[in-house]
């Protein structure tokens, strides 16, 4: 299955929609094989200024894709499959960027046998950094799962997990840039706090964190031990490490991640 030979509709192209839309027109993928929705026109025309993508109703996106990826809120993907299920076909793949909805909230209002395919993607995607983790629903094959990895692959990298693991990956890695930002965003205050002009502080934190971050891609090495080499005997690292365990911040990691899963559960609950 090459690109270019499907034709992708992003139904509900708000901003996970866009991220996809994007990365698979960077990626190659011609635009005469993208469509789009959108429930506002002024966002309408803003895809089709922004990328030149023909945006289309929902009906005219099930009729002429082959692929439907669906990105609404969770919340209104009841309302969107009772418009669209009865119309789907059962051999056209469904891929559902819909956090916290299981593919058997989809497989209920499908024709039976319709392939759905959960995708949960972060932001990073804008830079081809995204992570992606892609799990099967009970009729997608792995033509299916290849294909949903053939469009996410050039977004940044793809996992392929069990369905039961998705909350858990909605948590840690889907809301997972934000605790990164939260974290810069505090360290920056910190320089500031120490007398550094806020661009100096920005320009150090934000480099230390790209840093950081390759070394734990590429050198292979556990975090416990990258963090040890820069931990010094009675130094000013194992000083500040003092006081973040003092502070509560690994338990309050453990405790926030936890209320996000919960809170995708919630998500799915609430969408039935």
């Amino acid at each position: 299955m090459s690109a270019g030979v499907h034709t992708v509709a992003v139904i509900g192209a708000g901003k996970i929609g866009e991220l996809m839309l994007s990365g698979l027109l960077r990626s190659g993928w011609p635009v005469d094989r993208l469509l789009a929705t959108a429930r506002r026109p002024a966002r309408a025309e803003e895809l089709t200024a922004r990328y030149g993508v023909r945006v289309v109703d929902n009906l005219t996106a099930v009729d002429e894709a082959a692929v439907l990826a669906v990105s609404v809120k969770p919340q209104d993907a009841a309302a969107l499959l009772d418009e669209i299920g009865p119309k789907v076909p059962a051999d056209k793949l469904v891929i559902s960027l819909c956090a916290g909805l299981p593919t058997s909230f989809f497989n209920r209002r499908l024709p039976e046998g319709t392939p759905v395919v959960r995708v949960m993607t972060n932001t990073p995607a804008l830079v081809d950094e995204a992570m992606t983790a892609i799990s099967a629903g009970a009729h997608a094959t792995g033509a299916h799962l290849a294909l949903a990895e053939e469009m996410f692959k050039p977004l940044g990298q793809t996992i392929r997990v069990p369905e039961s693991q998705q909350d858990a990956v909605t948590a840690l890695s889907g809301s997972g840039p934000a605790y990164f930002y939260l974290l810069v965003e505090a360290m920056i205050d910190a320089g500031i706090l120490l007398g550094l002009p806020r661009q100096v502080a920005h320009e150090l934190i934000v480099q230390t964190a790209i840093g950081s971050a390759v070394m734990l891609r590429d050198s292979g090495e556990h975090p416990v031990k990258l963090r040890e080499a820069v931990t010094s005997p009675a130094g000013t690292t194992i000083s500040a490490i003092r006081e973040l365990e003092k502070h509560g911040v690994r338990a309050a990691l453990l405790a926030a991640l936890e209320a996000a899963r919960d809170r995708a559960r919630e998500l799915a609950a609430q969408a039935d």
